[in-house]
């Protein structure tokens, strides 16, 4: 049975200020990478990551650093572009020489970034919900695994707005993935797949989709859009008059920082998303972290899941550092793998056996233009389950090549002219 030792933020601030004054001797800075998208499509989306991982760092340098040291970020740009991740994750190892990276947003990212862990025998962080079917020993997974986010919320969905569900994605892998085990999901509950399209990353040509939800008039909308084009779709529903009264959407990749930066916010009011974490969680734990955020960045900021998840996973990294006495992640990723805090969703747990992390279910409805109510949670932290039983591993391994054949060896569509979207 797997325990762990459940840590405050009062203990473990004293843990790390113990093993900072040891050796007094004055050393060189722990350098960790931050690798995220800060130009291109998911820039909306990750810039607030690297904001809540910087703000992470800062408050373990504030009580003292880590064994004695400062620790240092290295921040890099992916560029919206999975070739660019992998070889800013080389240079970060293997030149930066980075204790840990903290980084990626997408499932095409984070995959092309795994053999290069994997090499190294690095370690990365990774905060962002996905669609499963992986887990490697370089690889800590904050985000909601299938069982953490997909599966509970298609069953609330349906159970909630009725069995014809319409697809809507970004054209890479997290999204067709989704869609597969919907799909299978669906099937059990007697539910039905009316449509279902994909949009190349980037696109803002939402057009035929739209047109489509009116004409089929589905149940729900499930949407699995990531970036800048959630603006195009709302902002589209909207000029529709499809509302949420009329045709609810459900997100799995829209939050609160997400919906802050996007011009016409407005529009996703009324619609729906699935997460771990929502900045409206009323917890001691959760009005001192969105305080100290807005603290350092300014009171109109706003704080979502992956970000709740980075800053997670930085403080849970800094224990598995003092905990071990050392900063080599093939120390560090078995340490690690013991760690769990009250974090301001609440306990926050790392699975032995898997990597991933415990973590609760909820669903929010936009009540405003960047804030959600809470309408469901799971009672306790959820146990994740990389390969959910909807998933045969032969099946999702055939499938995953069968992906990555198409896009020509890459994990997402190659970039179209607008106008172009795949269709299933």
């Amino acid at each position: 049975m797997q325990r762990w030792i459940i840590w405050t933020p009062m203990a473990a601030a004293a843990l790390l200020l113990a093993y900072a004054l040891w050796p007094e001797a004055e050393q060189p800075p722990i350098r960790v990478g931050v690798l995220h998208s800060l130009t291109g499509t998911m820039a909306v989306s990750e810039k607030p990551v690297v904001d809540a991982t910087l703000l992470a760092i800062d408050e373990i340098n504030a009580h003292g650093g880590l064994l004695g040291r400062k620790v240092e970020a290295v921040v890099a740009d992916g560029g919206s572009d999975g070739p660019t991740f992998a070889r800013e994750a080389e240079r970060l190892i293997s030149e930066e020489h980075v204790a840990a990276i903290f980084g990626c947003w997408t499932s095409a990212s984070r995959k092309q970034v795994k053999p290069v862990v994997e090499r190294h025998h690095a370690l990365l962080f990774y905060p962002v919900q996905y669609e499963g079917l992986e887990a490697s020993p370089d690889i800590i997974y904050l985000g909601a695994a299938p069982n953490q986010q997909i599966i509970p919320a298609v069953s609330w969905a349906i159970d909630r707005f009725g069995p014809r569900l319409y697809l809507i994605g970004s054209d890479y892998v997290f999204p067709r993935v989704a869609g597969w085990l919907i799909h299978r999901q669906a099937l059990a509950l007697g539910a039905e797949v009316v449509g279902e399209r994909y949009l190349p990353l980037g696109s803002r040509d939402v057009a035929q989709a739209v047109a489509e939800i009116q004409r089929l008039a589905p149940s729900v909308v499930v949407n699995t859009i990531n970036g800048d084009s959630n603006a195009a779709f709302f902002h589209a529903l909207h000029q529709a008059g499809i509302t949420a009264t009329r045709t609810p959407v459900l997100s799995f990749s829209v939050g609160e920082a997400t919906l802050a930066s996007l011009p016409d916010g407005e529009d996703a009011v009324g619609h729906y998303a699935a997460w771990n974490y929502f900045e409206s969680i009323d917890s001691p734990a959760n009005r001192t972290f969105v305080a100290a955020f807005r603290a350092r960045y300014g009171a109109g900021r706003r704080v979502s899941d992956p970000m709740e998840a980075a800053w997670v996973g930085v403080h849970l990294w800094a224990q598995a550092v003092a905990a071990a006495r050392s900063i080599d992640p093939q120390i560090v990723r078995e340490s690690v793998r013991h760690q769990s805090m009250m974090a301001p969703e609440g306990v926050v747990a790392i699975d032995h056996a898997t990597g991933h992390a415990w973590r609760r279910v909820r669903i929010g409805r936009l009540t405003s233009a960047h804030r959600f109510e809470i309408l469901w949670s799971s009672s306790n932290a959820v146990r994740p389950d990389p390969w959910p039983a909807l998933a045969p591993r032969s099946a999702a391994d055939s499938l995953l090549a069968a992906l990555q054949r198409a896009w020509g060896g890459r994990w997402s569509a190659p970039p179209a002219a607008e106008g172009e979207m795949g269709r299933r």
